[in-house]
């Protein structure tokens, strides 16, 4: 099976992730690509078209949405299929959105590796696989604001919680509860920017 297909393209900002995807993929014969975002997994289309994406949602650069939807509209790419996985974007709503953008399947992190080999085994052995049509421009930029605004809310709660736990926690437990913040503070940051060239894009339209 594996002699007749693509690599495997898989889009993670997280090393440690990434490797352990590559790895295990690698060791049941597939053929695997890696991309570190969503930019640099076009290019890499560009020149060694894939049997499916594999990709993470909240990335530097390029994020998963807008990387599914710069596949879809495009006719050449159109019906590489999509594996969304994310620890972050995990609500109904989002689960909804991936699907609307073409995803075939969205997993949960942290990856359970014997779902994630099976669900890869099942969409590549099914394929072609019959996908909506690709979303407007204007559906895509709407359906992708209400999921960062969602998102920016839900930190921006968990920013305050952690806040004000650091005023109370024991000495001992500052440090972990300082990491969580700086953490969540890049994450919240990450979000404003990408809501921010969002903006500028409606405003073009």
């Amino acid at each position: 099976m594996e002699a007749t297909l693509g690599p495997l393209l898989v889009v993670e900002d997280m090393p440690n992730v990434l490797e352990l995807l590559e790895v295990t993929l690698s060791f049941h014969g597939y053929s695997v690509l890696t991309a570190r975002n969503g930019q640099e997994a076009l290019e890499l289309v560009n020149t060694h078209y894939p049997s499916l994406v594999i990709s993470d949602i909240l990335m530097p650069r390029m994020d998963g949405y807008t990387m599914a939807y710069k596949l879809r509209t495009q006719p050449a790419t159109r019906h590489i299929p999509i594996v969304f996985l994310s620890a972050t974007y995990v609500t109904p709503e989002d689960k909804a959105f991936a699907l609307s953008l073409g995803a075939v399947r969205f997993l949960e992190k942290p990856v359970d590796t014997e779902e994630f080999l099976l669900t890869i085994a099942e969409i590549l052995t099914s394929l072609p696989l019959s996908q909506p049509d690709p979303l407007s421009e204007l559906q895509f930029y709407h359906g992708y604001r209400e999921r960062l605004e969602a998102k920016l809310r839900h930190k921006n709660a968990q920013i305050a919680r952690t806040e004000r736990l650091l005023l109370t926690v024991p000495a001992s437990q500052k440090p972990a509860f300082e990491t969580l913040l700086e953490e969540a503070y890049l994450h919240q940051k990450e979000i404003q920017l990408e809501l921010s060239e969002l903006f500028k894009l409606l405003n073009k339209n």
